[in-house]
């Protein structure tokens, strides 16, 4: 049974046809610049998570110096609303001259 609007009623539930967009970013500081970019994805993170749609949005140190944003969003639109917001807008202003390489995006 179609309930419209891409939900569909399954044995009494209704579930969103659309699964959650997961992405991951790596950011690798320049030398000696790893806590200002740190820092300034935590700014980033307080702003983002109370976007519509952002489901997940948590930073984690890797190995060699790098950080890692896990990203979870709800629907390709709410992404979109992000990508262009300006919290990131500030983040990339931020970190524009920290980092030693673009910051790798990759959808898991």
């Amino acid at each position: 049974m179609s309930t419209g609007a891409g939900l569909q009623a399954v044995a009494g539930i209704v579930k969103s046809m659309s699964s959650p967009i997961d992405l991951q970013a790596t950011f690798i500081p320049n030398d000696g610049e790893f806590y200002r970019v740190k820092l300034a994805l935590e700014i980033a993170i307080d702003e983002v998570v109370n976007e519509p749609g952002c489901i997940r949005y948590e930073l984690t140190e890797a190995a060699e110096e790098k950080l890692v944003l896990t990203e979870q969003w709800a629907s390709e639109e709410d992404l979109a609303k992000h990508s262009k917001g300006i919290a990131v807008q500030d983040l990339n202003e931020s970190l524009s001259a920290l980092l030693a390489e673009p910051v790798k995006l990759e959808r898991l």
